[in-house]
């Protein structure tokens, strides 16, 4: 057996030999596990928006860009978007480093609505840019008032002339103030509520537009806070047609929720290889730390929660990449498995003692990393609502068509 097939064997244990994934993707797998071992084991994140401006260049000259792009014409690996071959990226690059993990995945999220639903000439103009690693994107979707509920969203867009004025702010915006482009949604009133919100791709040097507040978090992301004062934005630069926008939104969301799943799988198997380590070296009362029976259930309940956040993540992928609507089997795998690789890491740190809260060490950064997890691109009391709405809904429909056939 040649080193090469023997590099590409799959353990039948590895998640890799289940049957969502095709050889594409097991040969993706070790491509970019090869990648991060060589280029980020020694990242140096002293300096947040340098590291992510390098990052973004390194990771789109490398290639793995382009799979969070739709259309090869548009510098996209193809022409529709592989959600397993972005939840594979995003899981092993989160397992090395999370400002990596943000850098692919702010890219695709930020011009993922381009990717569905721009003309030709936007996604020209911005795609091969983004796929390439020589513009940075961002999604500005959330407000000061309007998170969890978009349709409460104020930044107004009012028509005039060939172009539409923004007015308003938007907030924790990821990538804001290293962003070369903003896909924006703001409420131009065709009608009430989420009906009346368009979408829009709004250069970072459009006159009007400032960054108001840089905002620090636990792990350092560039993250800010817009504000809009009589920008205006050309006519073209609106994504698909008036009053459409949120259902765009909740699209890009769609693809892009599976991912972050993705990544805190990521995390917690980082966490799982630190606790074994840990148990496995370190010495008490004349044994290992592995040795007691608290240890080994704690290490298996850690494993229970990886294998099913697992087969959460790609059950979710696979449906989606079968053509399937999975707004029900994204929302459980991005709350099981961001709450589930909390977990883990918390049981990392516990079993790290002191030194599991010492600043630097992998799983005090591993602690910090997962948090914001369980709330970004909607927190898990969202994705709750929407699995029992969506569970309520298809009940409903049984019954009517059981009312149906009993006539």
């Amino acid at each position: 057996m040649s080193a090469a097939t023997q590099d590409h064997k799959i353990d039948m244990h590895s998640a890799l030999a289940w049957p969502f994934f095709e050889p594409r993707h097991r040969e993706l797998a070790a491509r970019i596990e090869a990648w991060c071992r060589a280029n980020l084991a020694h990242d140096d994140h002293q300096d947040t928006d340098a590291t992510c401006r390098r990052l973004v260049r390194e990771l789109g000259a490398a290639g793995w860009l382009k799979y969070g792009v739709g259309g090869v014409a548009y510098g996209g690996h193809g022409d529709t978007i592989d959600t397993r071959a972005v939840c594979l990226l995003r899981e092993t690059l989160a397992k090395h480093s999370g400002l990596a993990d943000f850098a692919l995945a702010m890219q695709g999220l930020g011009s993922g609505a381009i990717s569905l639903g721009g003309t030709h000439e936007q996604k020209s103009r911005y795609l091969p840019r983004v796929a390439n690693g020589t513009a940075i994107a961002a999604f500005a979707l959330s407000e000061p008032q309007a998170g969890s509920d978009v349709a409460a969203m104020a930044l107004a867009a009012r028509e005039d002339g060939d172009a539409y004025v923004l007015d308003g702010e938007k907030t924790w915006i990821s990538n804001g103030g290293i962003a070369d482009f903003y896909v924006v949604f703001a409420r131009t009133g065709e009608a009430p509520g989420a009906r009346g919100i368009s979408a829009f791709v709004v250069d970072a040097d459009t006159p009007g537009l400032d960054i108001a507040e840089r905002i620090d978090v636990i792990a350092p992301h560039p993250l800010a806070r817009l504000r809009f004062t009589n920008a205006r934005v050309p006519k073209s630069q609106m994504l698909g047609v008036p009053g459409e926008g949120f259902k765009l939104a909740m699209r890009t969301l769609d693809i892009f929720r599976t991912s972050v799943a993705a990544a805190s799988l990521g995390f917690a198997r980082h966490a799982m290889a630190e606790g074994l380590a840990r148990a496995s070296s370190r010495k008490m009362f004349g044994q290992t730390l592995g040795d007691f029976q608290l240890t080994q259930a704690k290490l298996a309940q850690m494993a229970l929660t990886i294998d099913s956040s697992a087969l959460l993540v790609y059950r979710a992928a696979w449906l989606r990449d079968q053509g399937e609507n999975v707004t029900r089997e994204a929302a459980l795998a991005k709350w099981h498995s961001s709450e589930g690789a909390q977990q883990v890491i918390d049981a990392a740190v516990q079993l790290y003692g002191g030194m599991g809260v010492q600043s630097g060490t992998a799983v005090e950064m591993l602690y910090r990393e997962i948090r914001a997890l369980r709330i970004y691109e909607g927190a898990t009391e969202v994705q709750q609502l929407i699995v029992g709405r969506d569970l309520l809904k298809a009940y409903a429909a049984t019954v009517a068509v059981a009312g149906e056939h009993a006539q």
